[in-house]
C-alpha cells in the first residue's frame, strides 16, 4: 500500500523516512514552483507560437514537433533562473540546502494519441529510477505545469514497492547514455533503439494510482517506485517539470529506499548540485559511487 501525505507539516528528516518506505507526498504550489512553472510556459509558448503547446501536435508535423522541442528542453534546462528556483522550492518545503543536492530540472512533454513517443518525447514504460545508476535514496519531484487529467498524468504501480521485476538494468550504464543514448534523443522519431531499462516480463498496470493536482503543485516520491507515462488519451500534450534530490546524510552510508531489483551499473552522482552554492556532492562521499 502506497500512502498519500497531502500538504504534510512533517520535517524534511522524517518526510525522508516516509518517501523511503513508499510514501508520496503531494504539496500545493509554492511561490518558487510557481515562478518555475511560469518560466517553463511562457518559453514552451514563445517556441510553438502561434500555436497552444499544448495544442501544436494538430498543427505541426510530427518533425517540426520534433526540432522545437530540440531546441526547447535544454534551453529550459540550462537556464540560469531554474537553478535558482529550485533551491527556492526545496527551502520553502522544508529541506536543508546545506545538505540536500539537486540535479538540474528536465522539461518534459507527453504528447496525446502516440503523435510522439520516443525519442525527446520518449513516453516511459513502467520503471524505477534505480534501474537508471541513482542512489537508493534519490527522491523524485514532478510539477504539472497546465492543468492534468487522469488520462494524461503518470500512474505508480504500487504493488512493485516490494515485489522484484525481472527487467534489463543490467545492461544500462549510465556514463555510457550521457555520452550516447541521451545525446542522441532527437534522433529517435516514431521509433526508439536506445538500450534503456525495462521489464522483461508483463507488468501487472492495473490497478494503478494516478495523481491529478493543479498546475505547479509539487509531488516527491521515491525513486525506487515504479512508475510510467499514462497511454495519453486526452487530446492535449501534458507538459510537466521533474528534477531528483539526493541527502548527504544518505548518501554517506549509501542508504535510502530498498533495492530490489536494480542492477545497473556507472552513477549519477555527478550531475547533483548542492542547494546553497551549486557545487557538487565532496570528493569523498562520491567516489564511494565512482
Amino acid at each position: 500500500m502506497t500512502d498519500i501525505y497531502i500538504d504534510s507539516r512533517v520535517d524534511d528528516d522524517r518526510r525522508r523516512k516516509l518517501l523511503y518506505r513508499g510514501g508520496v507526498f503531494i504539496y500545493s504550489p509554492t511561490e518558487s514552483s510557481r515562478q518555475l512553472c511560469t518560466l517553463a510556459r511562457e518559453m514552451a509558448v514563445g517556441a510553438f507560437a502561434p500555436h497552444d503547446p499544448r495544442e501544436a501536435q494538430h498543427a505541426l508535423s510530427v518533425q517540426q514537433f520534433v526540432e522545437i522541442l530540440t531546441d526547447l528542453k535544454p534551453k529550459f534546462i540550462h537556464h540560469p533562473r531554474a537553478k535558482e528556483l529550485i533551491p527556492g522550492i526545496l527551502g520553502e518545503l522544508g529541506c536543508n540546502l546545506d545538505n540536500t543536492y539537486f540535479d538540474v530540472p528536465r522539461l518534459r512533454s507527453s504528447t496525446s494519441d502516440q503523435y510522439l513517443t520516443s525519442g525527446i518525447a520518449y513516453a516511459f514504460k513502467p520503471h524505477r529510477d534505480t534501474w537508471y545508476s541513482t542512489p537508493l535514496c534519490q527522491l523524485n519531484w514532478w510539477l504539472p505545469i497546465y492543468d492534468i487529467e487522469p488520462d494524461n498524468t503518470m500512474a505508480f504501480h504500487p504493488i512493485y514497492w516490494d515485489r522484484p521485476i525481472k527487467n534489463s538494468s543490467r545492461d544500462f550504464n549510465y556514463q555510457e547514455w550521457q555520452s550516447g543514448g541521451r545525446k542522441n534523443a532527437a534522433m529517435h522519431v516514431g521509433k526508439d533503439t536506445r538500450k534503456q531499462s525495462e521489464a522483461e516480463e508483463p507488468v501487472i498496470l492495473e490497478p494503478d494510482l494516478r495523481i491529478v493536482a493543479e498546475p505547479a503543485s509539487i509531488m516527491i516520491f521515491s525513486a525506487a517506485h515504479m512508475h510510467s507515462s499514462v497511454a495519453n488519451t486526452s487530446g492535449l500534450t501534458r507538459w510537466s517539470i521533474d528534477f531528483r534530490t539526493v541527502n548527504t546524510d544518505e548518501l554517506r552510508d549509501n542508504s535510502g529506499a530498498p533495492n530490489i531489483d536494480g542492477k545497473s551499473r556507472g552513477t549519477t552522482i555527478q550531475d547533483y548540485l548542492r542547494g546553497t552554492d551549486l557545487s557538487h556532492v565532496p570528493d569523498n562521499i562520491a567516489a564511494k559511487f565512482e
